[in-house]
């Protein structure tokens, strides 16, 4: 039984035979289409083993039902005005076939957006962690800026400490290598 009406078991059941059709081990000629395909149905299992999933698709599935339902009532006034239809509406099969085409649609449109929303949110991601490295370098360069001046600050400091005992030195060297005049000699007798 296949359709929204499928019980656990009957999805359970058609796990198992669709996960042994499409295994690598029995593809072994495309591997990694096996892979791909194998990976798909293992997710769609999990996606309608959780209740909350299932719910909404088959909400998805009654959606496409109800759309397509609309459309042959559309149709219908359509032929009333003498238009031809594309779907016949007494055929069950073309209309089950416009439900599955309507629905796959439904889904499809879920998955683009799903992949937008994930790429948004990985944009988003980017951007902050983007901005945690910039901020991090700032902080970085705030600290060494902070740093190399209290250093520039602290040498310029002890220049100065140093300045006056060097002028006296120099002061001091200076007279003495001045030639001695006959006051400083009678001073010094």
């Amino acid at each position: 039984m296949r359709g929204p009406e499928v019980t656990d078991e009957g999805i359970k059941k058609r796990f198992r035979q669709l996960s042994i059709s499409v295994h690598p081990d029995k593809n072994q000629d495309d591997a990694d289409r096996a892979q791909k395909a194998c990976e798909a149905v293992d997710k769609a299992y999990k996606l309608l083993l959780d209740s909350e999933q299932k719910k909404r698709a088959l909400d998805l599935i009654q959606a496409g039902k109800e759309y397509v339902e609309h459309t042959v009532k559309e149709r219908k006034k359509t032929k009333k005005e003498g238009k031809p239809t594309i779907v016949e509406e007494g055929d069950p099969e073309l209309f089950k076939q416009a439900v599955y085409k309507q629905t796959m649609k439904l889904f499809a449109e879920l998955e683009i957006k799903r992949k937008e929303r994930e790429a948004k949110e990985m944009h988003e991601r980017k951007r902050q962690r983007e901005e945690e490295i910039e901020a991090q370098q700032k902080a970085k360069r705030e600290r060494e800026w902070q740093k190399n001046f209290e250093e520039s600050r602290d040498g310029q400091c002890r220049q100065l400490a140093k300045f006056p005992s060097q002028y006296k030195g120099e002061e001091r060297e200076e007279k003495s290598d001045l030639p001695e005049t006959t006051e400083s000699k009678n001073g010094a007798a």
